[in-house]
This record gives C-alpha cells, structure tokens and sequence, in this order.
C-alpha cells in the first residue's frame, strides 16, 4: 500500500469524521437552544432538570459516557448504534456547554428591545424566534467555534465504537505498513481541513445573522 492508497483511505475515514462531527455537533446545538429557549421562557419548572443535566454531562468524562451508551446499554437489552452512541454522549456533553454559552448570550440582549417588541404586537414567542435568537447567535459565535472545534477534537473517540473515522483508518494503516510519521501528519492535515471548513461555515452563518447596523462590534 503506497502512500497515495493510504491518503484515499483517510478520505474515507474523514468522511465519517465528518459525519460524527455534524451529527454530534447538531445534537448540541439544539440540546442547547432548547435549554436556552425554555430558560427564557420562564419555564422554572424545569430549572433543576437543566441544572442537573449541565452539572452531570459537563462533570463525566465523554469516554465514559460514550462506554456506557454503546457497551452498558446492551446488558440491559438496548442496542445502540456508534453513531447514535457519540450522539448520546459527545452530543450532549456539547449540548451542555452551548446551553451555558446560548444563556450568557442571551443576558447580553437589551430588555428594552423585547419590550418594545411586545408594545408593537409581537408574542413573546415571536420576540424570541425574531429578536432575542439572531443576536444571541450572533454574539455566541466565538464560543460556539471553540465548542464545535472540540467536538472534533474528540471525534477519533469514535473509533472505539467501531466507526471507520481518520484515526481508525490511520491507526490500520500504520499497523500495516509502519510509516507512522507521513500516515499520522496527513490525518493531522485532514483534520485541519475539516477545521477550516468548519470556520467558513460557522462565518457564513454570523453574516447571515448580523444585526444590520451592529457589523462593526
């Protein structure tokens, strides 16, 4: 296997790579905008659910968690997929910290502005989804890239369920072929990649989020 077959087989496993991140980094993310939406709703009801769930999956260690979903479930007759698995733990653990990154965001938006929303006929519902959502989003880009950069930090987990990802498809190859150095850097340089296209992504999303008239904050 020369060096060029290998890189193909890195491709392969960055496209799970890839998936993994999207999949956990979705299930984060609305993990998250529901804590935070219920939260600013009043629903207090469900404070100590919340405030249990941050303080739990911000505390455990992912692997552990990860263990638990795809080895412990099945003792007790539940079957869980790899992906679902890192959906249930990488997942949520990302979901726990963008509802504390969603609910400093939204302390920075000005009362003021949802109750003249209110004042011209909008439902508290609507001032939500219009007003407060876009500038919470907004001001929470920069700790929502470090957020989603972790997620894929910890993607290569994956391979511990089973999933064919960069460091999976690494680690075989270099067990093959002993070219450690050149196989390891071009997943370092895969990675990264996936990295940069991350960030035009998250970019694209805060132009389409910008408060007309804030760009320059």
């Amino acid at each position: 296997m020369n060096l060029a077959e290998i890189f193909l087989t890195l491709l392969r496993g960055a496209t799970q790579t890839v998936i993994v991140t999207i999949l956990c980094s979705l299930t984060g993310l609305s993990v998250g905008l529901g804590i935070a939406i219920a939260r600013r709703l009043g629903l207090i009801w469900l404070e100590p659910l919340f405030v249990t769930f941050i303080y739990v999956f911000r505390g455990v260690p992912m692997l552990v968690l990860l263990f638990i979903a795809f080895f412990g479930l099945p003792s007790i007759g539940i079957s869980v997929p790899g992906h679902v698995a890192m959906m249930g733990s990488l997942g949520l653990i990302a979901g726990a910290y963008l509802a504390e990154i969603f609910r400093g965001a939204l302390a920075g938006v000005q009362h003021e502005e949802v109750e003249a929303a209110l004042a011209a006929g909008f439902t508290r519902w609507q001032a939500l989804i219009s007003i407060e959502i876009p500038q919470m989003l907004r001001m929470a880009v920069p700790s929502m890239v470090n957020e989603f950069t972790t997620v894929l930090k910890y993607t290569p987990f994956a391979y511990t369920v089973g999933i064919p990802e960069i460091m999976k498809q690494a680690t075989a190859a270099v067990s093959t072929t002993l070219q450690g150095v050149e196989i390891y850097a071009m997943a370092g340089v895969l990675y990264f990649v996936i990295y940069r296209l991350m960030l035009v992504c998250v970019r694209l999303a805060d132009r389409h989020f910008t408060i007309p008239g804030l760009s320059s904050i």
